[in-house]
């Protein structure tokens, strides 16, 4: 953020050090980006470090592989059965210590059942390092039981 210069000031105006201004802007962005979150405001993503990225990557083919059988192969149909965002908090083994839907397809509870369960069966997953770690993936669900993950998605045919 640039403040100009040369600002206009009266004699009754104050005025307020650059530093405070500017930690009065920083403090503004913040709470704005909390309360977007809030209300699941995904215009644009949070930032994710390119080692998430791939850590992210890493876990999906581990399910890949987990459930070959089970992956949709091409590009998915226009209308999917089922679009959830899955957080999974794994220790620093790869074990599952929770699971977390942050947008859960609640409309077929059956699918939110059974993939936590895939999730849960599917540990350990490669070891995240240090005391564990956070894994975000949105699932693409068909209606016949076979699913992509986003990170690792061949895309959607248009209607």
């Amino acid at each position: 953020m640039s403040l100009p210069s040369q600002t206009p000031v009266s004699p009754e105006t104050p005025t307020l050090p650059r530093r405070l201004l500017l930690r009065m802007a920083a403090a503004a962005g913040s709470v704005t980006a909390a309360v977007l979150a809030g209300c699941g405001f995904s215009g644009r993503p949070a930032a994710r470090s390119e080692a998430d990225m791939a850590f992210r990557r890493v876990a999906a083919r581990h399910l890949y592989n987990r459930y070959n059988n089970r992956i949709y192969r091409g590009m998915l149909p226009p209308m999917l059965y089922a679009v959830g965002t899955l957080e999974v908090n794994l220790a620093a083994n790869g074990q599952v210590r929770s699971v977390r839907w942050m947008r859960g397809p609640t409309h077929v509870p059956e699918v939110m059942r059974e993939i936590e369960t895939m999730v849960r069966s599917a540990a350990p997953f490669p070891s995240p390092g240090g005391r564990g770690g956070r894994y975000v993936d949105t699932w693409l669900w068909d209606r016949s039981g076979r699913f992509q993950l986003d990170s690792l998605t061949e895309g959607q045919l248009r209607a």
